[in-house]
């Protein structure tokens, strides 16, 4: 057996990972000159196993999110997810109120949590097991990982395409040659449909664009993950913010909503601000084969980097052993 994986972001560098841990041969693959260079590097990275929308088979792996996360955090020094908890209020993309795991807390326990707010609300909802990580850094430490346990990594691969003989996928095609492989997984987000497209299937594939911005800051500005109903806020690490807005702002925006909404904010500046295409399979994730041999395997979801351990778990352990993950069930491409 051997893998080629095509999509060096946090999903696709999961699955390599994994594959490499339980000593499966494997390639990963992508044109980007480092990991991480497409969407990945542009997500807000918010870890939750509570709030947050489940799509589909995604209410299936949710229970898995924090406990595969604290594995990687055990397995890999490089991985570090900042357990800051988050504050949620007015309609905010956190997702459901109160229930289990998640608390209605009112003005002086939101004054507690985030004592720079300046016009803080009566109530809001307080994940205490939520998390941020940053996405690229964590993408990376996968990819080292897997290269240390023999993985093949090829970065800087132009004309990315699969390689047929007769009906069957053989492998990958590439500027960088052929890379032969008895299972190809497509973990290239929203170039997929373009990756199949020769094979005559079609996946429902939505790109959701969405603005990140980076910011200096003060350390301790924003003590958790802040999700209002204009903006969301954390810190990704000490003295640097991460922020999302509405993709038809700018980040001169973003940086006037985190004046106007903290104290102590008038000496932050942007750093950066871009518009990255989100992969959102519509009904939730997309994890399986999509060929009736198995030679070719899905693997796109949303929110990927919440999900990415536990996929990236899971979808080593199905190609190895050949057994279908319950866990899966739901998540499987129709075509």
């Amino acid at each position: 057996m051997s893998v080629a994986v095509i999509g060096a972001g946090l999903v696709g560098a999961s699955v390599a990972y994994h594959l490499a841990r339980r000593g499966t041969p494997v390639t990963l693959i992508d044109r980007g000159t480092a990991p991480a260079a497409g969407v990945t590097g542009g997500s807000f990275a918010w870890i939750g196993g509570c709030s947050g929308d489940w799509p589909g088979g995604a209410e299936d792996l949710r229970g898995s999110v924090l406990a595969d996360y604290r594995r990687l955090e055990a397995e890999l020094p490089d991985v570090a997810v900042r357990w800051s908890g988050s504050l949620a209020w007015d309609g905010a993309s956190a997702g459901p109120g109160p229930g289990e795991g998640r608390f209605l807390v009112g003005a002086d326990e939101i004054r507690t949590l985030e004592p720079g707010l300046c016009l803080p609300p009566d109530r809001a909802v307080h994940t205490p097991s939520d998390g941020g990580v940053d996405a690229v850094a964590v993408t990376g430490a996968l990819v080292r990982a897997a290269h240390g346990l023999g993985a093949r990594v090829v970065l800087g691969a132009e004309g990315v395409a699969l390689r047929t003989t007769g009906r069957r996928v053989t492998g990958v095609i590439s500027s960088a040659g052929l890379h032969p492989a008895s299972t190809v997984v497509l973990a290239a987000g929203t170039g997929v449909p373009a990756l199949i497209a020769p094979l005559g299937v079609e996946l429902p594939i939505d790109a959701s664009p969405a603005r990140l911005v980076r910011l200096a800051a003060p350390p301790g500005l924003v003590r958790t993950i802040v999700a209002g109903p204009d903006f969301e806020v954390r810190e990704e690490r000490p003295g640097h913010l991460l922020m999302t807005v509405p993709v038809t702002s700018s980040g001169d925006t973003a940086l006037r909503r985190l004046r106007a909404a903290f104290q102590g904010a008038d000496d932050c500046r942007v750093l950066d601000s871009r518009i990255g295409a989100r992969p959102v399979p519509v009904g939730g994730p997309l994890l399986g084969p999509l060929t009736p041999d198995g030679s070719v395997y899905v693997a796109v979801l949303h929110s990927a980097v919440t999900l990415a351990p536990t996929a990236g778990r899971l979808v080593a352990k199905e190609i190895v052993t050949g057994e279908p993950a319950a866990e899966l069930r739901r998540c499987r491409p129709s075509v």
